[in-house]
């Protein structure tokens, strides 16, 4: 098992951790924080050094041009990439370029005998209205992620979330759909623990103990409100160009010591 001492996270909301578990600093504490801190624990006393320079919002090619080339100047010998979908969930997206462009990321981050870490992304149809339009190219892009894992398995690591039912289940995520709750954020960062190697803890890829206590018509209720609380701003957003991570600099974008907290 390769111990792990520098740790650069790199991609949109998914790795800069949107979630309601809010750090003292009044950032999210996503599933990379929570990897960094066990990977922390391993290093002591010789100390651990993490950097997460993942900003929502992005598109792929913006993680190329802002992110990725930041990470591969470092020294980090661990370096998470989670890219992609957000190209995905807009329409017309050209999935070549997008593999493309995430190709030409982990050719990057890989020099200097760096792991990295990539993801196949969640099914959406199983919890999101209207989501099936967008599952070929998911699937396209599953399947993509899985050739670059099988061209370089020893050096690129794959956690594979589609084929988690656990994730079906939508007190995993958060009201708009598209991020991680904080129960989602904890089981990413088992998957990524146990795809490095790590003993599994539990079982992050089960379902939850207990049945969605929710009925039918609030199910509707919460379905109504999803729409107009998160659909529209978002499609909004699109069609005047803008993103939600328009101007924000990255949470912890040097690579320093870090010890968990």
């Amino acid at each position: 098992m390769r111990q792990y001492r520098t740790m650069v996270a790199v991609g949109d909301s998914f790795t800069e951790g949107m979630c309601d578990d809010v750090l003292p600093d009044g950032h999210y504490r996503g599933w990379a924080d929570r990897v960094a801190a066990a990977l922390a624990a391993e290093a002591a006393p010789d100390g651990f050094r993490y950097a997460n320079l993942a900003v929502r919002g992005k598109l792929i090619g913006q993680i190329r041009a802002e992110q990725v080339d930041l990470a591969a100047a470092t020294d980090a010998d661990l370096v998470t990439l989670a890219g992609g979908l957000n190209d995905v969930l807009r329409p017309g997206c050209d999935v070549a370029e997008v593999e493309r462009l995430l190709g030409e990321c982990v050719r990057a981050l890989l020099a200097e005998g760096r792991t990295v870490v990539l993801f196949t992304s969640t099914d959406p149809t199983r919890r999101m209205a209207g989501s099936r339009r967008l599952l070929p190219a998911i699937l396209r892009m599953k399947a993509y992620v899985e050739s670059l894992v099988r061209d370089e398995p020893d050096r690129v690591v794959l956690v594979d979330l589609f084929s988690a039912p656990g994730f079906d289940d939508r007190r995993l995520w958060a009201e708009d759909r598209l991020h991680l709750s904080p129960e989602g954020h904890r089981r990413v960062a088992l998957a990524v623990l146990e795809a490095l190697g790590r003993p599994a803890a539990e079982d992050w890829r089960a379902p939850l103990a207990d049945p969605d206590p929710r009925t039918r018509a609030r199910k509707a209720r919460d379905d109504a409100r999803w729409l107009g609380t998160h659909v529209g701003p978002w499609i909004g957003r699109r069609l005047r160009g803008r993103s939600s991570g328009d101007g924000r600099p990255a949470k912890r974008p040097e690579l320093l010591p870090y010890d968990g907290s």
